[in-house]
């Protein structure tokens, strides 16, 4: 409920704010998906909890940061719905004209060709943690402190519970493992979307590949924060299992990543503001660099299947593989030098 803990004197600071680079990516993604699937005339773009709005269906349970986004998005100019039983609760027409709609869940979405976004949404989903013991595989809960009440403090059930059997993968190997048992099933509901209504997804998002066990944390004012210290009042995230959420996809759709983002992207930039190729080539350092954010920011897709069907040696591939901005008639005001480095870079299913 406190949209103020995603802005830059909030508690966190999302990729978006860090460099325009990063939303760009993500629109020559879109666009790479939507011609790769033939350029459907109908599609809906669709994203999960989108933050302030800054990167056109919503998937967004915040009514307060619905206000935020509609702000940004189409300043205001938005109609809400009181209802609780109407699956779009707020709903307008942003600046270029196109209607944008906010639903509370993915089940109140439109069926059809969607290509859905989910940014740094599944870090912010509830998890269940586990830890190894002598008597097998217990859960961790929170309880009072019997010293000071006033505090909260993690303890491990002595018992099985129901949640143990369920959530535990029958070769998991680490000793203490964090589940998200919410995000498994939002993947399985996308991944049976994609494959009936064609479309694709992508989650970008701080994960692992399955390696990682303690990574829940608490962060308030751009600093850590004890996770149950004053609890409301601070972010809680944990890194994201992208195994786990690979495994719950299945073989419904085909699955790419994690992947991070590379360092070179491109090397020539023709700006003449010396202030915006400061701030630019900080933002692309921030986001790149495997000390900061470059290996701990990652990249999950899912694609309907007929999206990486090879063409007969006679037929001519109808559906680009790599989107070129030259195709879709866009002229870039800054550094086109080096983002037509970077969509003319190696083949394949284009992945930021």
């Amino acid at each position: 409920s406190n949209a103020t803990s995603v802005v830059t004197n909030g508690d966190f600071i999302t990729m978006p704010e860090i460099s325009q680079i990063f939303g760009e990516l993500l629109g020559i993604w879109y666009l790479s998906e939507w011609m790769g699937a033939g350029k459907p005339s109908h599609f809906q773009l669709v994203e999960f909890g989108p933050g302030r709005g800054i990167l056109v269906h919503l998937v967004e349970v915040s009514s307060k940061l619905s206000q935020v986004q509609a702000q940004a998005l189409m300043r205001n100019q938005s109609q809400v719905w009181a209802r609780k039983d109407e699956p779009v609760y707020r709903q307008g027409t942003i600046t270029t004209g196109l209607p944008i709609s906010w639903y509370r869940n993915l089940d109140d979405v439109p069926r059809g060709f969607s290509i859905y976004l989910a940014h740094e949404f599944f870090d912010a989903l509830p998890i269940h943690k586990f830890q190894r013991t002598k008597k097998g595989w217990r859960e961790v809960m929170v309880d009072i402190e019997l010293d000071e009440p006033g505090k909260l403090r993690f303890v491990i059930v002595p018992a099985p519970t129901l949640a143990s059997p369920q959530l535990i993968q029958a070769d998991e190997v680490r000793r203490l493992v964090e589940v998200c048992p919410e995000g498994g099933d939002i993947v399985q509901q996308l991944a049976n979307r994609i494959a009936e209504d064609g479309g694709a997804g992508l989650i970008a998002d701080y994960g692992h590949g399955g390696t990682k066990t303690d990574t829940f944390r608490g962060f308030k004012d751009h600093k850590l924060q004890d996770v149950l210290a004053s609890p409301g009042s601070a972010d809680l995230t944990a890194v994201v299992d992208f195994s786990y959420l690979r495994k719950m996809a299945g073989a419904t759709v085909a699955c790419m990543g994690p992947k991070t983002l590379p360092e070179k992207y491109g090397h020539r930039y023709t700006l003449t503001d010396p202030s915006m190729k400061a701030e630019l080539i900080q933002g692309f350092d921030m986001l790149t660099n495997p000390q900061k954010m470059g290996e701990r920011f990652q990249f999950f897709t899912m694609l309907n299947h007929s999206r990486l069907t090879r063409p007969e040696p006679d037929q001519k591939r109808t559906s680009p593989r790599v989107t070129a901005f030259e195709a879709i008639g866009i002229q870039l005001r800054s550094a086109p030098v080096f983002w037509k480095e970077t969509i003319n870079g190696p083949r394949g299913a284009w992945l930021p």
